[in-house]
């Protein structure tokens, strides 16, 4: 299953989702999301990718030397380190495709959407597909981490004035 298809598709699929409400402008949090990778990293747990990378690099994958090709705006399938962007459309979706060495295929998406009159959305979500018993082991072991560095990586991109919105 890909993150697009419909729940009766069937397969497994591992989700890691967060949601957070913040006092910042939707155009606010959409310029933090567009920019990360690269130079400008992934505002949190910097360590975390840079093992990521060289773990991808270790076992012949791109690693994160691709860098990115603007420090602020992507565009639909361009690489940014070892993702891919996938889809943007901006100031609301940005999905990324993992291009790194995985038992599996994996995807990054943030959403940002005007939650009420003072208050906006900002919805991250890992997606994992698992290839063959790898793939479900691999999930296990790196969903510790998601638990350290995903909360974080959220709140940083929602802004100071946010909040855990309770459906999350």
């Amino acid at each position: 299953p890909l993150p697009t298809d419909p729940s009766w598709a069937g397969g497994s699929l591992y989700v890691d989702h967060r949601e957070y409400l913040s006092t910042d402008s939707v155009s606010e949090i959409w310029a933090r999301v567009e920019a990360i990778g690269g130079k400008n990293g992934y505002s949190t747990a910097t360590w975390a990718w840079e093992l990521r990378g060289l773990m991808d690099l270790v076992v012949g994958g791109v690693g994160l030397r691709r860098g990115r090709r603007d420090p602020n705006t992507l565009m639909e399938g361009e690489a940014l380190d070892f993702w891919r962007v996938e889809k943007i459309d901006r100031p609301h979706l940005l999905r990324l495709r993992a291009e790194m060495k995985l038992p599996g295929l994996a995807w990054l998406e943030f959403r940002v959407t005007q939650f009420d009159e003072s208050h906006s959305l900002l919805v991250q979500k890992a997606y994992f597909h698992p290839h063959g018993l790898s793939g479900h082991g691999y999930w296990w072991l790196v969903s510790f981490m998601h638990g350290i560095v995903f909360p974080s990586m959220a709140k940083k991109l929602a802004g100071k004035g946010c909040k855990k919105h309770p459906t999350s």
